[in-house]
C-alpha cells in the first residue's frame, strides 16, 4: 500500500534552511517588553510577566531543536529591584512557578538549567527551587538554559574583580598573570563562553547592564516584537540576519 507523505510546509522548509546555515552556539536575549504589552492590552503588569513565562518555554524549545547549545535569558536583573515591592513579590512568583511547572519539561528535553548573577539576595524559597531545578537537570546535554538572575554586568566585573585581589593577595595568581582570559575565567559565564548573537526584544537599543564585558564581538539584533509577541518565525528572522553577517572579530 502506498503511503503519501504529508507536504513539508514552509516554515519547516525555512527551518531546514537555517539549521544547513549554521545557527549561533550561544545566544543570550534581553526578554524586554512584558510591562508595555500589558499596558497596550489594559492589563496588569503582572499578566504581561505571566505571559513572557509561557513564550520562553516556546523559545527554549524551539532553540534546543535548531540546535542551539547555550540560551542565556536576562530574567531578572539588579536595577529591577526598584520597581514596586508588588511586582519583585509576583516576579519572585513567576519564577520559582516557572521552574516548578517546567521541571518535567526541561528534563523530557535535556535541558540543563544554570544560573548567573548573585543568588544570594534572592528569597530563600526561590534559591531552593532554583537549586533544586539544577540538580534535577544536571545531566541535560542537549542545551544549557542559563537564567541571569539578580544580574547586572557592572556587578559581575566588580564581584570578579574582589575574587581576582584576594587571590593576588593569597599569592594564589600573581600580577602578571592578569590578562584578559584570566578575568574571563572569573566572570559568572566563566563555564559558557561568550554569546555569539544577542537579540533585545520590543526595539530598544542598548545593553541595559547587561553581559557588558562578554557582548564585546557579539552580533547584535533588535526584534521590534515586545517579549510576550516573539515568535519562532521572530527568532528565524534573527537568526537568519545572523547568518548574513560576517564576524571579523575586530579585523578589517
Amino acid at each position: 500500500m502506498n503511503t503519501i507523505e504529508a507536504p513539508v510546509s514552509l516554515f519547516q522548509e525555512r527551518v531546514q534552511e537555517v539549521k544547513s546555515l549554521g545557527v549561533p552556539r550561544h545566544i543570550a536575549i534581553t526578554m524586554d517588553g512584558n510591562r508595555r504589552w500589558a499596558k497596550l492590552k489594559g492589563l496588569s503588569s503582572m499578566y504581561g510577566h505571566w505571559k513572557g513565562a509561557e513564550i520562553t518555554t516556546e523559545i527554549v524549545r524551539f532553540c534546543s531543536h535548531l540546535g542551539v547549545k547555550v540560551l542565556t535569558l536576562y530574567s531578572f536583573s539588579t536595577e529591577n529591584w526598584t520597581r514596586s515591592e508588588e511586582e519583585v513579590s509576583e516576579l519572585m512568583k513567576v519564577i520559582s512557578f516557572y521552574l516548578k511547572e517546567n521541571t518535567p519539561f526541561m528534563l523530557k528535553e535535556s535541558v540543563q538549567l544554570a544560573t548567573i548573577g548573585d543568588l544570594s539576595k534572592l528569597p530563600s524559597f526561590v534559591q531552593e527551587i532554583i537549586e533544586t531545578t539544577k540538580q534535577a537537570t544536571a545531566s541535560g546535554s542537549k542545551i544549557k538554559l542559563v537564567l541571569a538572575l539578580n544580574y547586572g554586568g557592572r556587578d559581575e566585573i566588580k564581584r570578579a574583580f574582589s575574587k581576582i585581589v584576594e587571590d593576588l593577595e593569597q599569592g594564589h595568581i600573581k600580577k602578571q598573570d592578569v590578562s584578559e582570559s584570566l578575568i574571563s575565567s572569573y566572570l559568572d559565564t566563566a563555564d559558557f563562553g561568550d554569546p555569539d548573537f544577542f537579540i533585545r526584544t520590543s526595539g530598544e537599543q542598548r545593553l541595559s547592564n547587561f553581559l557588558l564585558w562578554q557582548l564585546s564581538y557579539t552580533e547584535v539584533y533588535i526584534a521590534r516584537a515586545l517579549w510576550p509577541d516573539f515568535t519562532k518565525e521572530d527568532l528565524l528572522d534573527a537568526i537568519s540576519e545572523f547568518q548574513k553577517r560576517s564576524r571579523r572579530l575586530g579585523g578589517a
